[in-house]
């Protein structure tokens, strides 16, 4: 098999280290660069022992200079940065004909007024975004094939979307009435000094947090309306639990008149019957993080309320797998012709 060079930038938080997890052992992967500026000058094995021994460990952390990642013959590179500070480097990469997978929430969203108003600051590329593709596997993998730069969704929005997506397309509920709540490990806030993250602080602990507008309902929102054809708005509601990783959605909304629980499984099925990561419980089986930590699945069970007339969708997912490196690696999968389980297959 063919191995594409690749960079990771921004390869040693808790994202880019679940980026080394898989592309050191990846059959299609050549990696040939992984910047870090805390890190620069170190091998990999030495900031991580646990990648010791693995193919590639010996290379060394480098600056996020975009000649230096193009001098090394980087095909593609996976930026693992804060929003705001990967859409120069994506550009910077774009203008050396490197592929770009962006893990940030730079290009994600088509409208620039809408990332001004979640994320409190002007869009610092639009001229790039006509060319963005949101790289969700399931619903987008035409167009990640043939991309040159994928916006790889958000955790939350993974979590909910998923899910609701087929509903909303075949009109099953009504958009209006959603609500989502979500619980999240604590390596979904990065790796960072930070005394609300520190261990005293959050174990045996639970609390929401960006209430009642968190930046990721713009993506949300942004996705469930191209399905229903109209402007969607909902509720969304994140928590922080005492978990290392994961994620735990439970999203309700009210069924349209007369739809059966029998529709809510068959729209599902018909969306996801093939879909590599997607695994559906059924009716009444919640989903549970134990059973994706560590796996690029998302779990996904159903079940309906006759007393409240609403659907309630269950799903957990790891949020640095397919929430965010997994499910980036699952593009790069599509974009190279490659199964898209290739060097994601582990459970």
């Amino acid at each position: 098999m063919k191995r594409i060079k690749t960079a990771i930038v921004g390869a040693s938080g808790y994202t880019g280290m679940e980026l080394l997890r898989i592309l050191l052992t990846h059959p299609a992967v050549d990696l040939v660069a992984a910047t870090s500026r805390a890190e620069a000058g170190k091998r990999l094995d030495q900031v991580f022992p646990r990648f010791t021994k693995a193919r590639s460990a010996g290379l060394a952390f480098c600056e996020p200079d975009p000649d230096h990642i193009a001098s090394t013959g980087a095909e593609v590179a996976f930026l693992a940065l804060p929003h705001g500070v990967a859409a120069e480097i994506a550009r910077a990469m774009l203008e050396r004909n490197i592929k770009v997978i962006d893990l940030s929430a730079d290009f994600r969203l088509s409208s620039p007024e809408v990332y001004e108003e979640f994320y409190g600051q002007p869009h610092p590329a639009t001229d790039l975004l006509e060319n963005a593709v949101y790289g969700l596997p399931e619903i987008r993998a035409d167009e990640i094939k043939n991309a040159k730069l994928v916006a790889s969704p958000g955790c939350y929005p993974t979590s909910i979307i998923l899910p609701l997506l087929p509903l909303v397309r075949e009109n099953l509920i009504d958009h209006t009435t959603i609500v989502a709540n979500s619980m999240s490990g604590v390596s979904g806030a990065g790796r960072k000094a930070d005394l609300s993250l520190l261990f005293c602080e959050c174990n045996e602990s639970a609390r929401a947090y960006g209430v009642p507008k968190h930046r990721h309902l713009s993506e949300i929102e942004q996705e469930l309306g191209i399905a229903a054809g109209e402007k969607v708005t909902i509720s969304f509601l994140p928590h922080l639990i005492p978990v290392n990783s994961g994620i735990a959605t439970t999203t309700t909304a009210k069924l349209r008149e007369g739809v059966t629980p029998e529709q809510i499984g068959a729209a599902l099925e018909k969306a996801y019957s093939d879909a590599a990561f997607v695994r559906l419980l059924g009716r009444g089986k919640p989903a549970d993080t134990k059973q994706v930590t560590r796996t690029n699945f998302i779990d996904i069970g159903y079940e309906t309320d006759p007393r409240t007339n609403r659907v309630i969708l269950m799903s957990a997912e790891d949020n640095l797998g397919k929430g965010a490196g997994g499910q980036a690696v699952q593009s790069f999968n599509i974009m190279h012709g490659l199964d898209q389980i290739t060097g994601l297959n582990t459970w």
